[in-house]
């Protein structure tokens, strides 16, 4: 048989949605690529026999070749994104074929099924860089990191990058509340309790709610107190593949699922408030960090008096000082009101947030859509 079938499903917010081809004629393989394009949010374009050459063999992002199907194709022109699948580990023959077909990799189902779905899902996503991710834990409580996070989210999206604000911290009443969005439709924490493996990151960010340009995943009001870490893990993971930024908000407890998040940080902040007892109840939080995280930062909160300084402050913690964060005026009528932190653009959170980002993000970094 000979020919192509494609999905009518309609191209992503993206753009023109981007397709994976398979070219085989082995029903049973078939319908295994097709189970593992679904579970990797694909909708592949289907050729068979000489029609591959012709139909969007060039265009694909990526071309699953069926080994039944290697012989007949000859020679290649792209060396890059075509992957030989078979499923027999013990034919040594498996090789030279990919290689006649122009096939940099092989995939030997089932083994190799995970793998096949990661590889699917990274070229339909048009994975590039991946987001700087920055998490932000209080050095003792009510230091102010939830909206410190909230406004480097905001600061970040102000600057026209893709942002996404994951709340880390189960016991903090809702990021989404401390952003005015309560009541915004999207899906909350308990949503993704259940989520193992690979998250599609585009509908991770289609399907949360959108808040001052920003997306969030907050928890809500219910009684889920917890995901699994292998959730924190596969939805963090999602976040990052997106690219652009994300921040955590993270509890000064850490429990199996802010360890996770730990993992995929790019750097720590720790907000200190400038005084004695909350440096030494940061001393502890610090150290507990740095045995997890490699890159971790202080930020000095005012309002300064105690006679130590931030820089100081950063020498006793042992960590590099971030900068120093002076208090806002009126923060409380402003959260109160349903605004931002952050929001106003000439207070400090806002250019805390905005030279934290000229700093943190290279200058000739693209902006992401």
């Amino acid at each position: 048989m000979s020919g192509s079938s494609t999905s009518d499903r309609p191209a992503s917010g993206d753009g023109e949605q981007r397709r994976p081809l398979i070219v085989t004629e082995d029903e049973a393989l078939l319908d295994d690529l097709l189970r593992l394009c679904a579970a990797a949010g694909a909708v592949p374009e289907v050729v068979h026999g000489p029609a591959a050459r012709g139909t969007g063999w060039d265009a694909a992002p990526l071309v699953l070749v069926g080994d039944d199907s290697a012989t007949g194709l000859g020679a290649a022109a792209r060396g890059e994104g075509v992957v030989l699948v078979g499923r027999d580990p013990d034919d040594s023959g498996v090789w030279r074929r990919a290689v006649a077909i122009g096939a940099r990799q092989v995939a030997l189902l089932p083994e190799g099924e995970g793998w096949l779905v990661d590889r699917i899902a990274d070229a339909v996503e048009g994975v590039g860089r991946p987001a700087l991710t920055v998490g932000v834990v209080g050095g003792r409580g009510g230091a102010g990191a939830s909206t410190l996070a909230c406004a480097l989210a905001v600061g970040a999206a102000r600057a026209g990058r893709r942002t996404m604000l994951i709340d880390g911290d189960p016991l903090g009443g809702g990021l989404d509340v401390l952003l005015g969005g309560e009541r915004a439709e999207g899906l909350r924490w308990p949503a993704f309790a259940d989520s193992r493996g690979r998250v599609a990151g585009q509908a991770l960010e289609e399907a949360l709610p959108e808040l001052h340009s920003l997306r969030v995943l907050s928890w809500d009001r219910g009684d889920c107190t917890a995901v699994p870490p292998e959730a924190m893990r596969a939805v963090l993971a999602a976040a990052r593949r997106r690219g652009g930024v994300v921040v955590v908000d993270l509890p000064r407890r850490l429990d199996e699922p802010a360890v996770e998040a730990l993992e995929q940080l790019d750097l720590g902040l720790l907000v200190v408030p400038a005084e004695l007892r909350a440096v030494a109840a940061a001393h502890r939080v610090a150290s507990t960090l740095g045995m997890l995280l490699r890159d971790l930062r202080a930020v000095v909160r005012g309002p300064f008096g105690s006679g130590l300084e931030a820089d100081e402050i950063a020498r006793l913690l042992g960590i590099p000082l971030a900068g120093e964060l002076p208090l806002e005026p009126g923060l409380s009528d402003v959260l109160d009101a349903g605004r931002p932190p952050g929001g106003a653009e000439r207070g400090p959170l806002a250019r805390f947030s905005a030279e934290f980002w000229a700093r943190a993000l290279p200058e000739t970094e693209g902006v992401p859509a």
